[in-house]
């Protein structure tokens, strides 16, 4: 760290204050800035732009974590974001995790337009509908991220892709991709649909079989995921909204699957159709 880099001895700094805040729904908003904590999510926000601006506008750093990570702490000063030393104490008050990392990033948000992602004609799309947990939303975005999808979208009746524990349970993903906030159900599933895309929606009771719709062939065009909330799934005029409600399939005992692990296996089947049909970059290759 350069000597000239002031220490942020007190939590009642004018800065740490305004990041603290940024816990809040409300103030992430007005101010259109999120929290990204731990290395993972600090290098990928160093390394990441919004529009013609660098995406990380500031990082608290203990000195123990800036010297272990000493490349994060030289990309986010080459990002132009500003690097304050802070005490323990600071981290802890501004994180919102129970054992801090010691790095904690300002970003700003990062969500693309709707008309944005549908301008780039998408083969492979998460929407969620209703989710309301945010380490699940997170967690889906990886899952969409790992797939090799090309956006992820959430509707208005979804959680904040900004709360900090769906930040960090995308470990970096939020980063990686298209990500549309706040589309009405409606709109999205039409605006997909009018792109080219077959709407699916994720359901436990749904009259098709994953399996069999993969041995039919069906599911090498461009797809989108409606995945719905935890506890109740999709609402009917959700689901008469989509071109097929699909079940994954239980082999087992197990009663069901949590959101995550259906939208894995989902996102995928998709891929791999995909890759077969030659119309999607492979998930495990280069």
């Amino acid at each position: 760290m350069s000597p000239a880099t002031p220490e942020l001895i007190s939590p009642r700094s004018p800065r740490v204050q305004a990041a603290r805040r940024l816990a809040k729904r409300n103030f992430r908003g007005k101010e259109r800035l999120f929290l990204a904590e731990g290395p993972q999510a600090v290098r990928e926000a160093a390394g990441h732009r919004t529009g013609a601006a660098a995406t990380l506008v500031e990082l608290f750093t203990t000195l123990e974590a800036a010297e272990r990570y000493a490349d994060i702490v030289g990309a986010a000063r080459d990002a132009g974001a500003r690097v304050h030393l802070a005490a323990e104490q600071v981290i802890a008050d501004i994180s919102t995790t129970v054992t801090p990392q010691g790095l904690v990033g300002v970003c700003r948000f990062l969500d693309t337009p709707f008309e944005e992602v549908l301008a780039a004609r998408p083969r492979l799309v998460a929407l969620l509908a209703n989710v309301r947990d945010p380490g699940n939303a997170g967690t889906v975005l990886r899952c969409a991220d790992a797939a090799g999808a090309e956006a992820v979208v959430l509707t208005d009746a979804s959680v904040d892709v900004y709360n900090p524990k769906a930040v960090r349970a995308s470990v970096g993903s939020l980063f990686h991709l298209p990500v549309a906030v706040g589309v009405p159900v409606e709109q999205a599933v039409e605006g997909l649909r009018d792109a080219g895309v077959r709407v699916l929606a994720a359901d436990g009771a749904g009259d098709r079989d994953l399996d069999d719709e993969l041995d039919k062939g069906t599911m090498g065009g461009p797809t989108a995921w409606v995945f719905g909330n935890e506890a109740w799934g999709l609402p009917e005029e959700t689901r008469a909204l989509t071109d097929a409600v699909v079940r994954v399939p239980i082999h087992g005992k197990a009663e069901s699957l949590n959101l995550a692990t259906a939208a894995a296996v989902c996102l995928y089947a998709s891929a791999r159709a995909q890759r077969a049909s030659g119309g999607c970059r492979s998930v495990t290759g280069n």
